[in-house]
């Protein structure tokens, strides 16, 4: 019997390509079911039935609960590098709008706003959601814009800056606060950004 044959007749091999697939399935169910449930309420079962696939494969590839969370939130979070490049690629004085403008319009674009929501709800719930969702704040973004700031408080300036920005975001898109919700988008960057550009580069 050759190898062909004994292939055909047992369980096909995997392919680099099916692994991938298969993790970004996982990846894609895991952020509809925090985007939905929460972190406590979403549990490795739940994620593997809206997967398709069996439980003991979400541990293979990801490990525990709180491990799938942080593979899903990176991913989910890997737009909001935008944020800060928009603040770091241009003059320092017009910074405050483009961070305004980059991270608003993260949340109006329904494929953004969506595992954003997740990352949100999962970490207002639960610590150790929290506390993944901190470690990407701090060191893929507000340390980041804080050493391209001049000023010996600067860490503090940018999670001001971002405080600001996400305590409207949290009342437009999440809690849907009126007559915050259905503002004009551009009449709250124009409130907004010149509030942000203080905490950034005001004395």
């Amino acid at each position: 019997m050759t190898d062909a044959t004994a292939r055909k007749r047992g369980r096909p091999r995997r392919t680099e390509s099916d692994a991938v697939g298969t993790r970004d399935r996982i990846l894609d169910a895991a952020r509809q079911q925090f985007s939905e449930s929460g972190f406590e309420k979403t549990s490795v079962r739940a994620i593997a039935k809206a997967a398709g696939v069996d439980a003991a494969l979400v541990h293979h590839y990801f490990g525990t609960k709180d491990q799938v969370f942080e593979a899903a939130v990176e991913v989910a979070f890997a737009p909001a590098v935008k944020v800060r490049d928009a603040v770091l690629e241009g003059p320092l004085d017009k910074a405050g709008e483009r961070m305004t403008r980059t991270i608003f319009g993260l949340w109006e674009n329904p494929v953004t706003r969506k595992p954003l929501l997740a990352i949100v709800r999962s970490a207002v719930n639960n610590e150790a959601a929290a506390a993944v969702f901190r470690r990407l704040i701090s060191t893929q973004l507000l340390r980041r814009i804080a050493g391209e700031l001049d000023a010996p408080d600067a860490e503090l300036r940018a999670e001001l800056a971002a405080a600001q920005l996400v305590g409207v975001a949290m009342m437009r898109y999440v809690i849907k606060i009126e007559p915050v919700a259905s503002a004009d988008l551009e009449e709250i960057i124009a409130r907004v950004a010149p509030v942000v550009q203080g905490h950034l580069t005001n004395p």
